[in-house]
């Protein structure tokens, strides 16, 4: 059987935008990259901190737009969570991301689209749009490359959650 190219999550409020942060998180192992995309307001930072809570960070995480970068240390692994938003390709190059992308801990990169040639080839994709018509009502649509990440989202279907 072959894999669906993206998997789809709705979510009504924050608590289930959790509870798929939470899900994913027992998958995660050093070197995860997730990558983020949607519109202003659609809910990347508030999945960036339901992820960063269900690995044990502690304290508060907000959306790093003028740091770029910022690491956490979370319970199990450490978190490195990203905004390249401001950032042209040449100037996301001079990071040294693959520092990030192929270290010990969880990578997550907001506004992952501006420096897609970038990323690794193996990543969860996740794009998060506004749906329905209540305020907190998101649809998340992930999509795994590599097959590290195909059999966490074949897994999570079969658990009833994507």
């Amino acid at each position: 059987m072959t894999a669906p190219a993206f998997y789809t999550y709705k979510a009504n409020n924050t608590e289930q935008t959790g509870a798929l942060a939470a899900a994913l998180a027992v998958k995660f192992e050093p070197g995860t990259v997730i990558t983020l995309d949607g519109d202003l307001g659609a809910g990347k930072t508030t999945f960036s901190q339901a992820v960063a809570k269900a690995i044990g960070v502690k304290g508060i995480v907000n959306s790093p737009t003028f740091t770029l970068i910022k690491e956490y240390e979370g319970e199990s692994l450490p978190f490195y969570h990203m905004d390249v938003y401001r950032l042209s390709l040449e100037e996301a190059d001079d990071l040294g991301l693959d520092d990030y992308f192929y270290g010990g801990g969880v990578t997550l990169i907001e506004w992952s689209s501006l420096i897609e040639e970038l990323l690794p080839n193996d990543r969860l994709s996740i794009t998060i749009e506004h749906c329905g018509t209540g305020e907190q009502e998101r649809m998340f649509r992930i999509t795994p490359h590599g097959s590290t990440y195909i059999q966490w989202c074949e897994q999570l279907k079969e658990n009833g959650i994507l």
